[in-house]
């Protein structure tokens, strides 16, 4: 790459980001001055820059370039359009699935503001290839997503937003720490630098300092031993943050874990695997584990959430060694993202529903919802045609081909095991009876939460039928 072309500050490649950074800076101006009856313009703004976002992304995914700008510390490639798309496309069915709450709030500006810029952040880390740069998104990507899990300002809101304050300060410490143990043996936080500079770099000091970055992005992805605060912050949050805190995280995070082995760490990238190996490992079997008796449907999603990130580890694991692991970790990530949000949109549409009980009879009272949680539970477990199918069978293919086939076995039998707590869920849904909270009593504006639902079911039977399509797009490599 010529000098020029490093030194790149083309503003038009971050359309996606400044539009959410840009959008936040002026909704929160605006939201001083509005009268409360009409803080829904907000909302409004908050959608508009999304789709301005998808817009471009698509416009630049279209022109099929990959940039590498601001002298090498962002890169825009097929991973970071796929990121942009999820994450774009899961924030505009935030915003819609928050409405029944968040309508009329004295807050509403603020809500709408702090999802903006921690989506900002997110993208931010999706295409970061410079450790500062990712370390700052970690930082934007965190510090609103506290404040918005102690949004309701109720006794488990506050906990839950302290815990997962607390883990958040730790584990950034940590991955600061890893940042300049890194840049101590290469003298460099770029990634095409740092690879450069392996070769005569000390491999303990490599592998402590990756150790160290790594476990900041396990923590923002939710996985073992970072995982404690999930369940705490899926229940005490508002549905939409809970939607939020178990989905968004997970792209930037395991993008950007992924840009740091096959990108700055290529030489030791076989030798570092073990550890996102182990931790694949850990955290499908621990988060299965702990779902299987819960009965509070957003603890229960929650450990969901946590066994899913098992899986999505997978392709980390053979960064390198696998010509599919790219293309199977941005589609699962994206199936994922349509399933889960649309399993939290019908608890949205269902805010008395809290307990597997509350939903007996669902698809009696409300055959769309029930609907929906089929599709999107037995998306979650990996049943055709939906998108998590095709991108588990990525998974279990990139783990064959990169020789870690004792994952693709553990990987199969967790997702059979999986299948028990999804199916605990759907009986009531399906049984005779009353429920033990009134589901049929629809939420003012629930239709929105309805819609969302119904959006995020489309968009995973989509990837699932449509996945031939969508996985040329993802399967270039990022350059070493």
């Amino acid at each position: 790459m010529t000098a020029a072309a490093e030194a790149n500050e083309n503003l038009a490649a971050l359309v996606p980001e400044l539009a959410l950074t840009g959008t936040a800076v002026v909704a929160l101006v605006a939201g001083s001055w509005l009268p409360r009856r009409r803080q829904w313009i907000v909302a409004v703004l908050a959608a508009a820059a999304c789709g301005a976002g998808l817009v471009a992304t698509a416009v630049t995914t279209a022109a099929g370039d990959r940039q590498t700008v601001f002298s090498g510390t962002f890169t825009v490639d097929a991973a970071t359009g796929a990121g942009r798309f999820t994450v774009l496309g899961a924030l505009l069915l935030l915003v819609a699935m928050a409405v029944p709450e968040i309508r009329g709030h004295p807050r509403e500006t603020e809500y709408h503001v702090l999802l903006l810029l921690t989506g900002a952040g997110t993208l931010v880390l999706v295409g970061a290839t410079d450790l500062l740069t990712l370390f700052s998104g970690y930082l934007l990507a965190g510090i609103p997503a506290y404040a918005l899990t102690g949004f309701g300002k109720d006794a488990r809101g506050t906990e839950a937003a302290l815990k997962y304050y607390l883990m958040g300060a730790l584990l950034g410490t940590t991955m600061l720490a890893g940042t300049a143990l890194l840049y101590a043996a290469d003298r460099t936080t770029g990634y095409r630098a740092a690879a450069t500079a392996a070769d005569s770099a000390p491999y303990g000091l490599v592998a402590v300092g990756f150790v160290g970055v790594l476990a900041g992005l396990l923590f923002k992805a939710g996985a073992v031993p970072a995982h404690f605060w999930l369940p705490d912050a899926a229940a005490g949050a508002p549905p939409a943050v809970a939607a939020y805190v178990t989905t968004l995280p997970k792209i930037g995070a395991l993008v950007a874990g992924y840009r740091l082995l096959y990108e700055a760490l290529p030489a030791a990238a076989g030798a570092l695997s073990v550890v996102p190996a182990a931790v694949a490992a850990a955290t499908m079997t621990l988060g299965n584990l702990a779902a299987f008796f819960q009965t509070e449907i957003r603890r229960l999603l929650a450990y969901s959430a946590i066994s899913q990130v098992g899986y999505l580890l997978v392709p980390l694991a053979v960064a390198g060694r696998s010509g599919l692991a790219q293309q199977a970790l941005l589609l699962y990530l994206a199936a994922y993202a349509a399933a889960n949000l649309g399993a939290f949109a019908v608890l949205a549409a269902l805010p008395a529903a809290r307990g597997l009980d509350d939903h007996r009879g669902l698809a009696r009272r409300r055959p769309v919802l029930a609907a929906v949680l089929v599709v999107c539970l037995l998306g979650l477990v990996g049943t055709p045609p939906t998108g998590v199918f095709l991108g588990k069978l990525q998974v279990f293919a990139t783990a064959v081909e990169g020789g870690a086939g004792w994952l693709a076995v553990l990987a199969v039998a967790n997702t059979v095991a999986s299948l028990f707590y999804y199916l605990r869920w759907l009986a009531p849904v399906f049984a005779p009876g009353e429920a033990a909270a009134p589901v049929n009593a629809p939420a003012a504006h629930g239709r929105w939460p309805v819609a969302a639902a119904c959006a995020a079911a489309a968009v995973s039977l989509a990837l699932g039928l449509a996945g031939g399509a969508v996985l040329p797009a993802v399967q270039d490599q990022l350059p070493r």
